[in-house]
Protein backbone atom coordinates (compact mmCIF):
# COMPACT_ATOMS: atom_id res chain seq x y z
CA UNK A 1 0.00 0.00 0.00
CA UNK A 2 1.01 3.96 -0.73
CA UNK A 3 2.50 5.75 2.26
CA UNK A 4 0.02 6.68 4.80
CA UNK A 5 -2.62 4.36 3.79
CA UNK A 6 -4.23 2.59 6.52
CA UNK A 7 -6.46 0.22 4.51
CA UNK A 8 -8.16 0.19 1.05
CA UNK A 9 -10.67 -2.21 -0.66
CA UNK A 10 -13.74 -2.59 -2.41
CA UNK A 11 -16.80 -1.44 -0.46
CA UNK A 12 -20.94 -0.65 -1.96
CA UNK A 13 -21.85 2.63 -0.90
CA UNK A 14 -25.24 4.20 -0.88
CA UNK A 15 -25.70 7.10 -3.16
CA UNK A 16 -26.48 10.28 -1.38
CA UNK A 17 -29.62 12.01 -3.72
CA UNK A 18 -30.44 8.63 -5.22
CA UNK A 19 -30.68 5.76 -3.07
CA UNK A 20 -28.96 3.61 -5.41
CA UNK A 21 -25.66 1.74 -4.28
CA UNK A 22 -22.41 1.69 -6.18
CA UNK A 23 -19.36 -0.58 -5.83
CA UNK A 24 -16.49 2.11 -5.21
CA UNK A 25 -12.63 1.80 -3.79
CA UNK A 26 -11.47 3.56 -0.68
CA UNK A 27 -8.78 4.72 0.32
CA UNK A 28 -8.30 5.31 4.14
CA UNK A 29 -5.71 7.95 5.31
CA UNK A 30 -5.05 9.14 8.72
CA UNK A 31 -8.40 11.33 8.69
CA UNK A 32 -9.56 11.47 5.51
CA UNK A 33 -11.75 8.39 3.97
CA UNK A 34 -11.46 8.71 -0.09
CA UNK A 35 -13.23 6.90 -2.50
CA UNK A 36 -12.90 6.29 -6.23
CA UNK A 37 -14.85 5.66 -9.62
CA UNK A 38 -13.89 2.21 -11.24
CA UNK A 39 -13.85 1.70 -15.10
CA UNK A 40 -11.81 -1.25 -16.25
CA UNK A 41 -11.11 -2.65 -13.34
CA UNK A 42 -9.27 0.81 -12.49
CA UNK A 43 -9.76 3.28 -10.29
CA UNK A 44 -10.65 6.66 -11.63
CA UNK A 45 -8.30 9.70 -10.22
CA UNK A 46 -9.33 12.15 -9.26
CA UNK A 47 -11.41 10.39 -6.36
CA UNK A 48 -15.01 10.61 -6.74
CA UNK A 49 -15.55 12.06 -2.93
CA UNK A 50 -14.16 11.94 0.46
CA UNK A 51 -15.72 12.18 4.02
CA UNK A 52 -13.56 13.50 6.54
CA UNK A 53 -13.09 11.97 9.87
CA UNK A 54 -12.52 14.42 12.02
CA UNK A 55 -15.48 14.46 14.59
CA UNK A 56 -17.28 11.67 12.62
CA UNK A 57 -19.33 9.21 14.60
CA UNK A 58 -19.17 5.73 13.29
CA UNK A 59 -22.32 2.94 13.60
CA UNK A 60 -21.49 -0.80 13.16
CA UNK A 61 -23.45 -2.81 12.64
CA UNK A 62 -25.56 -0.94 11.15
CA UNK A 63 -29.30 -2.17 10.73
CA UNK A 64 -31.24 0.11 9.15
CA UNK A 65 -31.51 -1.68 5.77
CA UNK A 66 -33.11 -5.18 6.27
CA UNK A 67 -31.05 -6.93 3.52
CA UNK A 68 -28.13 -5.34 4.32
CA UNK A 69 -26.51 -6.81 7.32
CA UNK A 70 -23.03 -5.84 6.86
CA UNK A 71 -23.48 -2.34 7.05
CA UNK A 72 -21.17 0.78 8.58
CA UNK A 73 -22.74 4.25 8.73
CA UNK A 74 -20.44 7.00 9.25
CA UNK A 75 -22.33 10.84 10.28
CA UNK A 76 -20.11 13.48 10.19
CA UNK A 77 -19.89 16.89 12.21
CA UNK A 78 -22.26 18.39 9.33
CA UNK A 79 -24.57 15.71 10.11
CA UNK A 80 -23.84 13.96 6.85
CA UNK A 81 -24.74 9.98 6.82
CA UNK A 82 -22.33 7.72 4.57
CA UNK A 83 -24.03 3.81 4.60
CA UNK A 84 -21.31 1.39 3.50
CA UNK A 85 -21.18 -2.50 2.69
CA UNK A 86 -18.62 -4.61 3.23
CA UNK A 87 -18.81 -8.46 1.71
CA UNK A 88 -18.31 -10.65 5.07
CA UNK A 89 -18.50 -9.67 9.05
CA UNK A 90 -14.78 -10.19 9.38
CA UNK A 91 -14.05 -7.45 6.84
CA UNK A 92 -17.28 -5.16 7.98
CA UNK A 93 -15.25 -5.32 11.55
CA UNK A 94 -11.75 -4.72 9.73
CA UNK A 95 -13.02 -1.23 7.82
CA UNK A 96 -15.06 -0.08 11.64
CA UNK A 97 -11.74 -0.55 13.10
CA UNK A 98 -9.57 0.93 11.06
CA UNK A 99 -12.23 3.87 10.56
CA UNK A 100 -12.69 3.81 14.39
CA UNK A 101 -8.64 4.09 15.05
CA UNK A 102 -7.92 6.66 12.59
CA UNK A 103 -11.10 8.92 14.46
CA UNK A 104 -9.91 8.61 17.56
CA UNK A 105 -6.12 8.48 16.25
CA UNK A 106 -5.21 11.30 18.63
CA UNK A 107 -6.74 9.29 21.85
CA UNK A 108 -4.04 6.38 22.73
CA UNK A 109 -6.32 4.84 25.36
CA UNK A 110 -9.12 4.24 23.03
CA UNK A 111 -7.33 2.91 20.41
CA UNK A 112 -5.85 0.53 23.07
CA UNK A 113 -9.41 -0.49 23.85
CA UNK A 114 -10.13 -1.41 20.18
CA UNK A 115 -7.32 -3.42 20.02
CA UNK A 116 -8.24 -5.38 23.11
CA UNK A 117 -11.57 -5.66 21.38
CA UNK A 118 -10.70 -6.44 18.05
CA UNK A 119 -8.13 -9.62 19.31
CA UNK A 120 -11.56 -10.76 21.50
CA UNK A 121 -14.07 -10.68 19.18
CA UNK A 122 -13.22 -13.55 16.56
CA UNK A 123 -15.44 -17.29 16.09
CA UNK A 124 -13.26 -19.94 16.59
CA UNK A 125 -11.66 -22.00 13.45
CA UNK A 126 -13.12 -25.17 14.29
CA UNK A 127 -16.79 -23.50 14.79
CA UNK A 128 -19.03 -23.18 11.73
CA UNK A 129 -22.12 -21.02 12.04
CA UNK A 130 -24.05 -23.13 9.51
CA UNK A 131 -23.43 -26.32 12.04
CA UNK A 132 -24.40 -24.43 15.17
CA UNK A 133 -27.76 -23.12 12.96
CA UNK A 134 -28.38 -26.51 12.10
CA UNK A 135 -28.11 -28.00 15.11
CA UNK A 136 -30.41 -24.66 16.54
CA UNK A 137 -33.11 -26.13 13.93
CA UNK A 138 -32.80 -30.20 15.16
CA UNK A 139 -36.62 -31.04 16.46
CA UNK A 140 -34.64 -33.19 19.43
CA UNK A 141 -31.87 -31.35 21.14
CA UNK A 142 -32.19 -27.38 19.54
CA UNK A 143 -33.44 -24.57 20.22
CA UNK A 144 -37.68 -24.94 20.89
CA UNK A 145 -38.94 -20.95 19.81
CA UNK A 146 -42.38 -20.17 21.94
CA UNK A 147 -44.95 -17.46 23.01
CA UNK A 148 -43.19 -14.94 25.06
CA UNK A 149 -44.48 -12.23 26.34
CA UNK A 150 -42.46 -8.17 26.63
CA UNK A 151 -44.13 -5.05 27.85
CA UNK A 152 -47.31 -6.31 26.99
CA UNK A 153 -47.17 -8.05 23.92
CA UNK A 154 -46.87 -11.49 23.28
CA UNK A 155 -44.33 -12.72 20.21
CA UNK A 156 -44.77 -15.95 18.76
CA UNK A 157 -41.47 -18.01 17.64
CA UNK A 158 -39.31 -16.59 20.19
CA UNK A 159 -36.89 -17.70 23.11
CA UNK A 160 -34.73 -15.33 25.25
CA UNK A 161 -31.65 -14.79 25.09
CA UNK A 162 -30.19 -16.30 28.20
CA UNK A 163 -31.80 -19.44 26.96
CA UNK A 164 -29.93 -19.22 24.21
CA UNK A 165 -26.63 -18.68 25.93
CA UNK A 166 -27.32 -21.85 28.02
CA UNK A 167 -27.74 -23.50 25.28
CA UNK A 168 -24.53 -22.74 23.27
CA UNK A 169 -22.75 -23.56 26.19
CA UNK A 170 -24.30 -26.82 27.45
CA UNK A 171 -23.88 -28.17 23.83
CA UNK A 172 -20.11 -27.01 23.80
CA UNK A 173 -19.91 -24.54 21.34
CA UNK A 174 -18.85 -21.97 24.03
CA UNK A 175 -16.84 -22.36 27.47
CA UNK A 176 -18.48 -19.27 29.06
CA UNK A 177 -20.78 -17.05 28.78
CA UNK A 178 -19.34 -13.91 27.32
CA UNK A 179 -18.25 -16.54 24.41
CA UNK A 180 -21.56 -17.32 24.09
CA UNK A 181 -22.79 -13.77 23.83
CA UNK A 182 -20.00 -13.46 21.51
CA UNK A 183 -21.18 -16.12 19.63
CA UNK A 184 -24.91 -15.00 19.46
CA UNK A 185 -23.70 -11.53 18.16
CA UNK A 186 -22.12 -13.33 15.50
CA UNK A 187 -25.12 -15.42 14.31
CA UNK A 188 -27.59 -12.53 14.71
CA UNK A 189 -25.12 -10.15 12.37
CA UNK A 190 -24.84 -12.82 10.09
CA UNK A 191 -28.46 -12.64 9.76
CA UNK A 192 -29.40 -16.11 10.89
CA UNK A 193 -30.84 -14.71 14.18
CA UNK A 194 -32.87 -11.37 14.64
CA UNK A 195 -34.13 -9.39 17.85
CA UNK A 196 -37.50 -9.30 18.77
CA UNK A 197 -39.26 -6.31 20.59
CA UNK A 198 -38.22 -3.19 22.47
CA UNK A 199 -35.48 -4.50 24.46
CA UNK A 200 -33.15 -6.65 22.22
CA UNK A 201 -34.13 -4.41 19.17
CA UNK A 202 -32.38 -1.50 21.52
CA UNK A 203 -29.34 -3.30 22.27
CA UNK A 204 -28.65 -3.48 18.57
CA UNK A 205 -29.13 -0.09 17.77
CA UNK A 206 -26.85 1.13 20.20
CA UNK A 207 -24.00 1.19 17.60
CA UNK A 208 -21.50 -1.24 19.83
CA UNK A 209 -19.18 -2.67 17.95
CA UNK A 210 -19.15 -5.82 21.05
CA UNK A 211 -22.45 -7.37 22.14
CA UNK A 212 -25.16 -7.03 20.63
CA UNK A 213 -26.50 -10.15 21.78
CA UNK A 214 -27.80 -9.90 25.26
CA UNK A 215 -27.58 -12.47 28.33
CA UNK A 216 -30.71 -11.84 29.72
CA UNK A 217 -34.16 -13.41 30.41
CA UNK A 218 -36.25 -10.09 29.07
CA UNK A 219 -34.71 -9.95 25.85
CA UNK A 220 -36.58 -11.91 23.16
CA UNK A 221 -34.70 -13.24 20.15
CA UNK A 222 -36.03 -15.54 16.75
CA UNK A 223 -34.85 -17.36 13.99
CA UNK A 224 -34.24 -14.64 10.97
CA UNK A 225 -35.93 -16.54 7.92
CA UNK A 226 -34.65 -15.09 4.40
CA UNK A 227 -37.44 -13.63 2.73
CA UNK A 228 -38.45 -16.26 -0.07
CA UNK A 229 -39.11 -14.95 -3.82
CA UNK A 230 -40.46 -16.24 -6.59
CA UNK A 231 -38.32 -16.86 -9.35
CA UNK A 232 -38.90 -15.88 -13.07
CA UNK A 233 -38.84 -18.81 -15.70
CA UNK A 234 -36.73 -16.23 -17.90
CA UNK A 235 -33.98 -16.18 -15.03
CA UNK A 236 -31.03 -17.90 -16.71
CA UNK A 237 -29.99 -19.01 -13.76
CA UNK A 238 -31.12 -21.92 -12.64
CA UNK A 239 -29.75 -22.77 -9.06
CA UNK A 240 -30.57 -25.67 -6.54
CA UNK A 241 -30.12 -25.44 -2.96
CA UNK A 242 -27.48 -28.43 -3.02
CA UNK A 243 -25.23 -25.65 -4.83
CA UNK A 244 -25.86 -23.31 -1.91
CA UNK A 245 -25.56 -25.85 0.61
CA UNK A 246 -21.67 -25.75 0.55
CA UNK A 247 -19.83 -24.43 3.58
CA UNK A 248 -18.32 -20.74 2.61
CA UNK A 249 -14.52 -21.24 2.59
CA UNK A 250 -13.85 -17.91 1.63
CA UNK A 251 -15.55 -14.02 -0.10
CA UNK A 252 -14.95 -11.07 -0.93
CA UNK A 253 -14.87 -8.74 -3.90
CA UNK A 254 -13.41 -8.88 -7.17
CA UNK A 255 -13.87 -7.70 -10.37
CA UNK A 256 -15.37 -9.97 -13.57
CA UNK A 257 -15.38 -9.47 -17.11
CA UNK A 258 -17.95 -10.20 -18.61
CA UNK A 259 -19.15 -12.86 -21.00
CA UNK A 260 -21.11 -11.00 -24.09
CA UNK A 261 -20.11 -7.29 -23.16
CA UNK A 262 -16.60 -7.87 -22.27
CA UNK A 263 -17.09 -5.13 -19.89
CA UNK A 264 -15.71 -4.95 -16.02
CA UNK A 265 -17.74 -5.38 -12.94
CA UNK A 266 -17.18 -5.68 -9.24
CA UNK A 267 -18.98 -8.57 -8.16
CA UNK A 268 -18.94 -10.11 -4.37
CA UNK A 269 -17.71 -13.56 -4.97
CA UNK A 270 -18.26 -16.71 -2.80
CA UNK A 271 -16.57 -19.79 -2.74
CA UNK A 272 -18.60 -22.52 -0.84
CA UNK A 273 -17.06 -26.52 -0.56
CA UNK A 274 -19.13 -29.72 -0.14
CA UNK A 275 -20.08 -29.14 -3.04
CA UNK A 276 -17.08 -26.88 -4.19
CA UNK A 277 -18.77 -24.30 -6.14
CA UNK A 278 -17.70 -20.37 -6.92
CA UNK A 279 -20.77 -17.96 -7.03
CA UNK A 280 -20.67 -14.33 -7.73
CA UNK A 281 -23.31 -11.40 -6.79
CA UNK A 282 -24.27 -8.12 -7.54
CA UNK A 283 -23.34 -6.08 -4.40
CA UNK A 284 -25.68 -3.02 -5.84
CA UNK A 285 -28.61 -5.35 -5.55
CA UNK A 286 -30.91 -5.62 -2.43
CA UNK A 287 -31.89 -9.78 -2.88
CA UNK A 288 -28.92 -11.77 -1.82
CA UNK A 289 -29.19 -14.16 -4.74
CA UNK A 290 -26.40 -15.38 -7.09
CA UNK A 291 -26.10 -14.07 -10.52
CA UNK A 292 -23.80 -16.57 -11.96
CA UNK A 293 -21.91 -19.54 -10.40
CA UNK A 294 -20.25 -22.35 -11.13
CA UNK A 295 -18.97 -26.19 -10.30
CA UNK A 296 -15.26 -26.11 -9.52
CA UNK A 297 -15.07 -30.07 -9.95
CA UNK A 298 -12.53 -30.53 -13.17
CA UNK A 299 -11.68 -26.28 -12.98
CA UNK A 300 -8.58 -25.20 -13.77
CA UNK A 301 -7.33 -21.85 -12.37
CA UNK A 302 -4.00 -20.22 -12.77
CA UNK A 303 -2.65 -16.44 -12.55
CA UNK A 304 -2.12 -14.27 -15.68
CA UNK A 305 0.56 -12.35 -16.77
CA UNK A 306 1.36 -8.64 -14.86
CA UNK A 307 2.58 -6.96 -18.11
CA UNK A 308 0.79 -5.97 -20.75
CA UNK A 309 -2.70 -7.05 -21.21
CA UNK A 310 -3.07 -10.53 -21.27
CA UNK A 311 -5.00 -12.92 -24.35
CA UNK A 312 -8.69 -13.18 -24.23
CA UNK A 313 -9.02 -9.73 -21.75
CA UNK A 314 -10.61 -6.97 -23.69
CA UNK A 315 -9.63 -3.07 -22.41
CA UNK A 316 -6.30 -2.01 -20.81
CA UNK A 317 -6.95 -4.48 -17.58
CA UNK A 318 -3.59 -5.26 -16.30
CA UNK A 319 -2.16 -6.44 -13.17
CA UNK A 320 -3.79 -9.19 -10.51
CA UNK A 321 -5.57 -11.40 -13.12
CA UNK A 322 -6.26 -14.77 -12.91
CA UNK A 323 -8.28 -17.33 -15.01
CA UNK A 324 -10.62 -20.03 -14.58
CA UNK A 325 -11.80 -22.84 -16.73
CA UNK A 326 -14.53 -25.05 -16.00
CA UNK A 327 -14.90 -28.63 -16.97
CA UNK A 328 -17.07 -27.30 -19.71
CA UNK A 329 -14.37 -25.04 -21.53
CA UNK A 330 -16.20 -21.57 -20.26
CA UNK A 331 -13.13 -18.78 -19.27
CA UNK A 332 -14.06 -16.89 -16.36
CA UNK A 333 -11.45 -13.85 -16.15
CA UNK A 334 -11.10 -12.12 -12.44
CA UNK A 335 -9.49 -9.27 -11.27
CA UNK A 336 -8.24 -8.99 -6.95
CA UNK A 337 -6.93 -5.89 -5.93
CA UNK A 338 -3.78 -7.14 -5.06
CA UNK A 339 -1.11 -9.71 -5.58
CA UNK A 340 -1.75 -11.05 -2.30
CA UNK A 341 -4.97 -11.55 -2.71
CA UNK A 342 -4.86 -13.11 -6.14
CA UNK A 343 -2.78 -15.30 -4.64
CA UNK A 344 -5.10 -16.53 -1.54
CA UNK A 345 -7.67 -17.05 -4.26
CA UNK A 346 -6.20 -19.10 -6.38
CA UNK A 347 -5.15 -21.29 -3.72
CA UNK A 348 -8.54 -21.78 -1.94
CA UNK A 349 -9.85 -22.26 -5.67
CA UNK A 350 -7.19 -25.21 -6.09
CA UNK A 351 -7.76 -27.03 -3.11
CA UNK A 352 -11.44 -27.35 -4.28
CA UNK A 353 -10.99 -28.20 -8.06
Amino acid sequence: MEDGVLKEGFLVKRGHIVHNWKVRWFILRQNTLLYYKLEGGRKVIPPKGRILLDGCTITCPCLEYENRPLLIKLKTQTSTEYFLEACSREERDAWAFEITGAIHAGQPGKVQQLHILKNSFKLPPHISLHRIVDKMHDSSSGIRPSPNMEQGSTYKKTFIGSSLVDWLISNNFAASRLEAVTLASMLMEEHFLRPVGTRSTGAVRSGDLAEQFLDDSTALYTFAESPKRKISSKEEISLSAVELSGTVVKQGYLAKQGHKRKNWKVRRFVLRKDPAFLHYYDPSKEENRPVGGFSLRGSLVSALEDNGVPTGVKGNVQGNLFKVITKDDTHYYIQASSKAERSEWIEAIKKLT
